[in-house]
């Protein structure tokens, strides 16, 4: 195990310095700058503030300087949050987006879950369309569409929940965005499961089971096991998606996570900013990646990692 977990390792190092790489490059070849504004600033002004946060440098020089700082966990100075650097940014806005990210991603693990279960074992059955039509709206439905409507049902007419806000992760402040941050991957998770559960009992074990007189439980635990693995596939890149923050969500529900610092510094062409958030989401990619690398081979004795 120790060797795999090393291996993966040896491989995520060149690919994250690959994406930071490239993110480095695409950043400074978009048009506009930092400090351009409507009205630009003088020549000294704006010579000055290059020079003071090092843009005055070849591009080579300032990658270099870049790389260096983020070698020692330095993510530099925000070019827009002048009062902040981008670690300040992120110790406030990262646990935020966490917390709404694992609320979501657990409720969808719970819903989605049975939902596909229940549907594959009563297929072409009522609960089965059911179940279909509602991962069908889900996928469909963009989170632009629904955070309004559940604003506008939730919040003015019935006056349930708050439209917005955070409030320090208050329980009210979390109901509308993370519903609306779970319900698209409740249905992707139910039709995985639904599809999986449907060829898992299918399966010559599990008429092997069934011939043997086994009750519906425990064939059903036994199917779960084999159906989970491409589910298992897909939660690590929707785990990181999640946890690192979603933009829409959190620009609607005026949500202080690290998804509404992505796209302020993306308009504000923040450098710093944004390339500090293209290096946190890579690196939850691939260390949730490697845990469901690990959890294949607890699901699945097959697997061999060594």
């Amino acid at each position: 195990m120790l060797p795999f977990i090393l291996r993966r390792l040896a491989i995520a190092i060149p690919t994250l310095f690959i994406v930071v790489s490239l993110s480095f490059v695409l950043m400074r070849l978009a048009p506009g700058g930092p400090f351009d504004l409507e009205q630009p600033l003088e020549a000294a002004v704006m010579a000055n503030l290059r020079r003071i946060y090092q843009l005055d440098q070849p591009l080579h020089a300032q990658y270099l300087t870049y790389l260096g700082a983020l070698l020692r966990g330095d993510f530099g100075p925000s070019f827009y949050f002048r009062d902040f650097s981008i670690a300040e940014l992120f110790a406030q806005g990262l646990p935020v987006s966490m917390k709404l990210g694992a609320s979501a991603l657990g409720l969808a693990i719970a819903i989605g879950g049975p939902l596909g279960a229940l549907a594959a074992f009563r297929q072409n059955g009522a609960a089965d369309h059911a179940v279909i039509g509602f991962t069908t709206a889900g996928i469909t439905i963009p989170n632009f569409v629904v955070a309004p409507v559940l604003q506008i049902v939730f919040g003015l007419t019935l006056a349930w929940l708050p439209v917005g806000g955070w409030n320090g992760g208050a329980a009210r402040n979390m109901v509308l965005p993370v519903l609306t941050l779970a319900l698209p991957q409740i249905a992707v998770m139910a039709r995985m499961t639904r599809a999986a559960m449907i060829e898992t009992l299918r399966a010559n074990h599990i008429r092997t089971l069934r011939a043997q007189g086994l009750s519906g439980a425990t064939i059903a635990l036994h199917a779960a096991r084999g159906a989970a693995l491409p589910v298992v596939s897909y939660l690590g890149p929707a785990a990181a998606a999640l946890l690192t923050g979603s933009v829409v969500v959190e620009t609607i529900f005026a949500i202080p996570g690290i998804g509404r610092y992505f796209v302020e510094g993306a308009l504000n062409r923040d450098y710093t900013l944004v390339m500090g958030t293209v290096v946190v989401v890579a690196v939850f990619v691939l260390v949730f990646n490697l845990a469901v690398d690990l959890l294949y081979a607890l699901l699945d004795p097959r697997v061999r990692l060594e």
